[in-house]
């Protein structure tokens, strides 16, 4: 069986179930509990990952994937037809579009460890500000190209954008992203409802 290091709070550890559960491998992951902190390393993740980051996959043969790139490929490839990773000039647009959610989350996840990591007397607000530019630039970019993003038979790229959004909406919902990209809001709100997304919204533990 298939072990993942996981948070439930965790936007990357939601790309991975979802994509568990588009290829139908939900069932065989056993998720694992762990504390992931950017200051405090969970010696139970760092046993099976040097940055002792989530997600972690812990494969039968106790070899670790890492990270969300690698585990939702790995995913994947255990299923066929490979919707998720399109062959050809479709994967670098796929690819693409990973990268643009993935970006997203990191710029988020700077933002919000800016203020809920650091002490006040340490914090940043241009630093964080900036990290919100990207943050507000990436959504621009969504919600140009939104025309064109699937829902049904997803590929990774939608599946990263998908989970960057609703992150959005856990964590920042102050910034009311929808107010300016339309487009975005409307295919998200179709995304959102899939199942495999109704069965991962993030929670507190």
């Amino acid at each position: 069986m298939l072990k993942l290091l996981y948070a439930p709070t965790s936007p990357f550890v939601r790309k991975v179930m979802v994509c568990a559960q588009l290829c139908g491998l939900r069932d065989q992951i056993e998720l694992l509990d762990s504390a992931a902190n950017p200051l405090r390393r969970d010696a139970r993740i760092a046993a099976h990952n040097p940055m002792a980051k989530v997600p972690t996959l812990i494969l039968p043969d106790g070899q670790s994937l890492y990270d969300s790139r690698v585990i939702c490929e790995y995913l994947a490839s255990t299923q066929s037809p490979a919707t998720l990773f399109p062959s050809g000039p479709q994967r670098w647009h796929a690819l693409t579009l990973q990268a643009l959610g993935d970006g997203l989350l990191d710029a988020a996840l700077l933002a919000r460890y800016e203020t809920v990591a650091r002490p006040p007397a340490l914090q940043f607000p241009a630093w964080r500000q900036a990290q919100l530019g990207k943050v507000q630039a990436c959504v621009a970019t969504i919600d140009a190209q939104a025309a064109t993003l699937a829902v049904q038979a997803p590929s990774i790229g939608e599946v990263a954008i998908g989970c960057a959004l609703g992150y959005l909406d856990f964590r920042f919902p102050e910034l009311d992203w929808r107010a300016a990209h339309p487009e975005a809001a409307a295919w998200f709100a179709r995304f959102a409802a899939l199942p495999a997304m109704q069965a991962t919204i993030p929670h507190e533990a």
